[in-house]
C-alpha cells in the first residue's frame, strides 16, 4: 500500500506555528479570564477614579 501523504519543511513550520499559536492564546485566554474572576488589576493607577462623576470632589487630585 503507498503512503500518499508528504510533509516537506515548510508543513512542519506551519504545524509547528499553529501549535505555538495555540497554547499563547489559551495562556492569553487564561490571563483574561482569572482578572476577570478574581478582580485583579495591573499595577498603574491611570484609570483610577474613572468610574466617579466629573463634579465628584473626590475625584479632583491636588498633586
Amino acid at each position: 500500500m503507498p503512503v500518499l501523504a508528504y510533509l516537506d519543511p515548510g508543513s512542519g513550520t506551519l504545524i509547528v506555528q499553529a501549535l505555538l499559536g495555540g497554547v499563547a492564546g489559551v495562556a492569553v485566554l487564561f490571563k483574561t479570564m482569572g482578572r476577570r474572576l478574581f478582580g485583579r488589576r495591573s499595577g498603574d493607577d491611570a484609570d483610577e477614579g474613572a468610574d466617579r462623576p466629573l463634579d465628584d470632589p473626590a475625584s479632583i487630585r491636588e498633586d
